[in-house]
């Protein structure tokens, strides 16, 4: 198993339980007790769990489903999507990455001649029947807890594709780059911003700060950021310093 996949499985043994035991661990994934507590040490350090004596407790960014994660921070999404619809202009082709925000540009995309490449179930359901826009949907291996396709087949159609702009939702975003909790999920996402000429990342405000699982990418990988008004000057300087262009959704 992968180092990204054994600490995302037990990251999500971890918050499925609440609180699991180092032995479980060492015999559910069949690995050295050593390996394990280096994997819960990392798990501890980047804030998703706390490490206990004998075990490990949940304390990060629940894995929630995507129905769940829709009713969060909903007004801050709706103003990102909006700004972000006005920066797209009709006949371009993008590329919308799955996710609860993502999902609401899509929403504010209906009505403009488009042409839109996803790998988001959601975002599909919902503009499979616009007439103004030609869909193509990226198959794959679809996660159940957000309904994205993902991983090799995933990876082998984005390589042949290219699209004008990728639109794209992350786990967290700190001074190293931007993150997500599934592994095959990042490698989607990596691809996906090989195959875009520009890159813009559709954030609330609440993410910064914050890492998950696996690095997407660093900060100079991303040409635009779209937040809500909570960013702070700090903030805004570090992605000044990695020229980052910043719109504010007010």
């Amino acid at each position: 198993m992968l180092l990204d996949q054994r600490r995302e499985e037990i990251l999500q043994v971890v918050e499925n339980k609440g609180f699991v035991s180092l032995v479980e661990l060492v015999e559910r994934l069949d690995t050295s007790e050593s390996t394990i507590r280096r994997d819960l040490e990392h798990l501890d350090r980047i804030g998703q769990i706390r490490r206990t004596r004998g075990g490990a407790a949940y304390v990060g960014e629940s894995l929630s489903t995507f129905d769940d994660r829709r009713h969060q921070s909903v007004a801050q999404k709706k103003l990102i999507a909006r700004k972000v619809a006005e920066l797209i202009h009709s006949g371009e082709v993008i590329l919308l990455d799955g996710g609860t925000t993502t999902l609401e540009v899509a929403r504010e995309l209906i009505g403009k001649p488009l042409q839109i490449v996803t790998n988001s179930l959601p975002i599909a359901n919902l503009l499979v029947n616009q007439p103004n826009i030609e869909l193509i949907l990226i198959g794959g291996y679809l996660y159940p807890k957000t309904g994205v396709a993902l991983g090799p087949i995933s990876k082998t159609a984005l390589e042949k594709i290219h699209v004008r702009r990728l639109i794209i939702s992350v786990g967290g975003i700190n001074e190293k780059g931007l993150y997500n909790s599934n592994s095959l999920l990042v490698e989607t996402e990596r691809q996906m911003i090989a195959s875009a000429d520009e890159v813009i990342v559709v954030s609330d405000s609440s993410k910064l700060g914050h890492s998950a699982l696996s690095l997407i990418c660093t900060l100079e990988e991303i040409d635009r950021l779209v937040i809500d008004g909570g960013i702070d000057e700090r903030w805004m300087e570090v992605f000044k310093k990695a020229n980052i262009e910043i719109v504010v959704a007010t």
